[in-house]
């Protein structure tokens, strides 16, 4: 992947990582990736939750693990929302994913993204959640110049 700047942040409990979501959500403008990485039950779904709520979604946020996507409707633009996990071949949803990826209308979430890495575009956000103990996470957040305007002012 191509990046060129990397942001770090301490979240104490799943409320701060919510939040942080929430505060990258609310600067979503429509046509970016996200790509969210941690174990399972690493907090992808918290941080999903106000990602959605920032960007003006009323909806039920869950895990599309068993679903494999999940869509939830923000003011003005749809937040995609795309689990490969229990995939060994990404299939049709390939084609729905590519499709996505050049509607300036949409905003794609994908986790356990190795399996579409070749569809994916290099202007990104990574997100990387860590667990440091119990309750808390280090945010790793990867991203590009042209995607710096999402991460500015977080802490």
């Amino acid at each position: 992947m191509n990046t060129d700047m990397k942001l770090k942040i301490n979240s104490t409990d799943s409320s701060y990582t919510e939040k942080i979501g929430e505060q990258i959500g609310a600067k979503l403008k429509g046509g970016e990736l996200i790509e969210l990485a941690s174990d399972l039950g690493g907090g992808k779904t918290t941080f999903t939750r106000g990602l959605a709520r920032g960007a003006g979604s009323r909806d039920i946020v869950s895990s599309p693990t068993f679903t494999i996507s999940n869509v939830y409707e923000g003011s003005g633009l749809t937040i995609n929302h795309f689990d490969f996990y229990r995939l060994s071949q990404p299939g049709l949803i390939v084609n729905e994913l590519s499709e996505l990826i050049n509607d300036r209308t949409q905003v794609i979430i994908v986790e356990w993204a190795g399996l579409v890495e070749n569809i994916l575009p290099k202007n990104r956000l990574v997100v990387e959640i860590l667990h440091s103990s119990e309750n808390s996470r280090i945010i790793s957040i990867t991203f590009t110049q042209k995607l710096k305007y999402l991460v500015e002012g977080l802490k």
